[in-house]
């Protein structure tokens, strides 16, 4: 994993609440954080990298091995984030988000449309959020190469904190694409264990859609977060599962990323 987050930051709790949990995912590596506003044209930079700068001084960074920098570009947030995440080889973007809200149920999460301008992975959280712990992060597969795009962010993660993983797929009536899943997903969870991620498989059954079972189910073992891989060509109407999981309710901080953009496949 990189060692650079990169924090988009819009002056409310939203950014504070997406900056306290990069402060808290970084302290383990004292990993360098680029505290980020977007600006629609160059006369409001100065403004906003004095805000940036007012909110890195009130942080206390004694003990720990983390650096913050401000950041200032012109730009628009559904793109250059991103770009910028890309530009730098950030190991993950850390934003928040309000929950979709209004129309954003119709058109797709803000934090959807900023997901798909890029390759760099996702941890989205919840203005509610108060992040001490992570002990389980659930990673729901399916029968999809796509999906196993996401296996290894997770991974990352899951060794920082010593935490398990919990790989869940659903239970499929159809004997061929049943047996297709146990095999890949036993694989991968033969992979895990060989490379020392403690690791479960669960497979979710019941009638609900397969964002509300994993929700279910994460709440059901008190999971800390979700993981998955972002794309649209599925099984499942993916947009809204996807922004099911980034917007839940039990407010969990989702690691996303957007498989569409990626060449690279797990296996």
């Amino acid at each position: 994993m990189s060692n650079l987050f990169v924090v988009p930051h819009d002056f409310t709790s939203v950014g504070d609440a997406a900056l306290e949990y990069a402060l808290f995912l970084a302290k383990p590596k004292g990993t360098h954080i680029e505290l980020l506003h977007i600006v629609s044209d160059k006369s409001k930079g100065k403004a906003a990298y004095d805000k940036l700068v007012a909110i890195i001084e009130k942080i206390d960074l004694s003990g720990t091995d983390i650096k913050i920098t401000p950041l200032v570009k012109v730009g628009n947030i559904f793109e250059d984030i991103g770009k910028i995440a890309e530009d730098k080889e950030a190991g993950f973007i850390i934003m928040g988000t309000h929950g979709a809200k209004g129309m954003q149920k119709v058109f797709g999460s803000y934090a959807i449309k900023v997901v798909t301008s890029t390759s760099v992975p996702f941890l989205v959280v919840q203005e509610s959020i108060r992040p001490n712990k992570i002990e389980k992060i659930v990673v729901p597969l399916d029968e999809t190469k796509e999906s196993l795009q996401i296996i290894n962010h997770a991974a990352s993660i899951a060794r920082i904190f010593d935490a398990e993983v919990l790989i869940v797929a659903e239970k499929q009536k159809d004997p061929r694409l049943a047996q297709q899943i146990k095999i890949r997903i036993s694989l991968v969870n033969k992979e895990y264990q060989e490379k020392g991620v403690k690791s479960e498989v669960h497979y979710l059954e019941g009638s609900k859609a397969y964002s509300k079972k994993i929700m279910s189910f994460a709440k059901s073992i008190n999971a800390d977060m979700v993981a998955l891989a972002y794309y649209s060509s599925s099984l499942f109407a993916f947009d809204s599962h996807a922004q099911f999981l980034i917007t839940n309710e039990e407010n969990l901080p989702c690691l996303i990323v957007n498989s569409k953009l990626l060449s690279k496949l797990y296996y």
